[in-house]
């Protein structure tokens, strides 16, 4: 089986959370409260994205240059060329909006990657609402995207690797033989010895995946010590 690479979007191959930068830009103020209510534990990161999107108010084309203004890890187009180069299945899988996601990618070539996201709808001239294909009703943690679910699903793969920076990659982490992690993660990581090796950019990861291919599957799962500072 083809090993198997769960990447998160924002913040990982975006550099910036991009639903702050939409939020940012063209939602009404309230949403910030909904962030902390999020924060807080009052309610879930699926109604606080639901509610957040429902406060977005603009043309899709104000969206649209707002999207093609963000940048993304320079490394990035060269992960993906080497993960297809060995054969590697990578799935972008992120809690944020499946159009900016994809209209990011496709300003890099990489508008074919399969992207697991929540879905940005249009209702009428400037307003969206969201909608959750990829949530798990078993999320303990409410996320749009159940990330954890995504790293399991079909056959299971030779190797499992999760790379991402964030609260939304932590239930994840557990599903998988490895995380490439930063920020968040890593010291979710750390905190709860999970098998991991902390990266800063995609350059960087681009080694550690030649690397970690040349291990066999069974000593990845069982014996790994890949923490590097």
């Amino acid at each position: 089986m083809s090993p198997r690479i769960i990447c998160d979007f924002d913040g990982t191959i975006a550099l910036d959370d991009v639903t702050d930068i939409l939020l940012e830009r063209f939602a009404d103020p309230e949403w910030r409260t909904v962030e902390t209510a999020w924060k807080s534990g009052e309610i879930s990161s699926r109604e606080c994205m639901l509610r957040q999107v429902h406060m977005l108010k603009a043309p899709i084309e104000d969206i649209d240059r707002c999207l093609d203004q963000v940048a993304i890890d320079p490394g990035f187009p060269a992960f993906v060329a080497l993960a297809r180069r060995k054969g590697v299945e990578l799935l972008v899988v992120s809690d944020g909006l499946d159009y900016a996601i994809r209209r990011i990618l496709g300003r890099f070539g990489l508008g074919d990657l399969p992207i697991y996201a929540n879905r940005l709808e249009m209702i009428g001239a400037d307003r969206y609402r969201l909608s959750f294909p990829h949530a798990s009703d078993g999320c303990a943690k409410g996320s749009g995207t159940c990330k954890c679910r995504i790293a399991t699903d079909g056959d299971a793969p030779r190797l499992r690797i999760l790379i991402g920076d964030g609260a939304s990659d932590f239930c994840a982490a557990t599903s998988v033989h490895v995380a490439f992690a930063k920020d968040k993660l890593l010291a979710h990581c750390r905190e709860r010895n999970l098998p991991h090796v902390a990266f800063a950019d995609f350059a960087q990861a681009a080694q550690l995946l030649r690397d970690l291919l040349r291990r066999e599957p069974a000593y990845i799962a069982h014996t790994l010590e890949l923490e590097t500072e």
